[in-house]
């Protein structure tokens, strides 16, 4: 059943860390963080430390997922 609620689903088998990644490549962190305005995007990023922020913080991932899709859907 979760299958038939994904079909439609964008985001659908893509990692966290694949969308971050992708967004950096295409923005750059400091785009990326005039963008998105938080401080690990900012304050000296990496993206081991953005993927901490993000999988902890539901309302900053939000953020990524729909910029991601905006960038690239």
């Amino acid at each position: 059943m979760s299958e038939e609620k994904q079909v439609n689903n964008p985001l659908h088998g893509k990692t966290l860390e694949f969308i971050l990644k992708q967004l950096v490549w295409h923005y750059g962190w400091p785009e990326l963080g005039a963008l998105i305005k938080i401080a690990c995007f900012n304050n000296d990023p990496s993206l081991k430390s953005s993927l901490t922020f993000l999988r902890k913080t539901e309302w900053a991932r939000k953020k990524v997922e729909k910029l991601y899709l905006n960038t690239f859907h």
